[in-house]
């Protein structure tokens, strides 16, 4: 049920769902289901993902979804939006363990600047988009596709099979702009503490980097991502896409 502006998404598997790759698009969430295993996976989704709920009576869910099925589980969130132009859906970022909401907001107002046509950002380990990370994208959060994955090696390997060249950003890399960036390319973003994994890693077909000419060791991830982002762009820009 929509308004155009809100839906509604009623019973246990489309709530969990909107949770795992939706979380910053909910605006209510009710409950009346009794205590048991699923109502314990909804609220641990809800405390990962920062996501307030109120415990109603079961009537109250009934008035909302009238012949719609709830199973104890109403979610009020944002429609999803059209996308908006200009995104290139051939140019994806995935971001692996951000944890701080400030990087993660900042890296999403890059990606939208830089015409990014879809984000995936890892479920465990990453903050969540919260208003923080809202506030620090300005506004980018209302019209990327934001997607949370649950396992970065999982989407990776999907990707792969469409097509995709996995790129990853790793001080050790290759110069980027020695790389060629053209076609259907995915750039991984790891964490602040520890970079990429390890399997993550192993599944990228080139690391790239920036090279560092004065004395400090490391660039924050949302400015290393902004100039390979940008690098990419020129490239896309000046020849066409190639075999590699």
């Amino acid at each position: 049920m929509s308004d155009g502006n809100t839906t509604y998404v009623f019973g246990f598997h489309p709530v969990r769902q909107l949770l795992r790759h939706r979380p910053h698009a909910v605006r209510r969430l009710r409950i009346a289901a009794a205590r048991g295993r699923r109502r314990d996976a909804i609220e641990a989704l809800c405390q990962r993902h920062q996501v307030a709920f109120e415990t109603v009576p079961e009537r109250e869910l009934r008035t909302l979804g009238g012949p719609a099925v709830h199973n104890g589980f109403v979610a009020e969130a944002d429609a999803e939006r059209p996308a908006a132009g200009g995104g290139d859906p051939e140019l994806l970022v995935l971001a692996e363990d951000v944890q701080d909401p400030r990087n993660l907001g900042a890296l999403l107002r890059v990606c939208e600047c830089t015409g990014v046509g879809r984000v995936l950002v890892r479920d465990r380990g990453s903050t969540p988009v919260t208003a923080a990370v809202a506030k620090t994208a300005a506004g980018a959060t209302e019209w990327l596709e934001i997607e949370r994955v649950t396992n970065t090696a999982n989407a990776l390997e999907h990707l792969k099979k469409e097509g995709y060249w996995i790129y990853g950003a790793a001080g050790d890399g290759e110069t980027v702009w020695d790389v060629d960036l053209t076609g259907k390319a995915v750039l991984v973003i790891g964490g602040e503490a520890k970079g990429l994994r390890a399997r993550t890693r192993a599944l990228c077909d080139r690391m790239v980097a920036l090279p560092l000419l004065g004395r400090i060791e490391s660039l924050n991830l949302a400015t290393a991502a902004s100039a390979l982002l940008y690098e990419a762009i020129r490239q896309r820009r000046e020849r066409p896409s190639s075999t590699r």
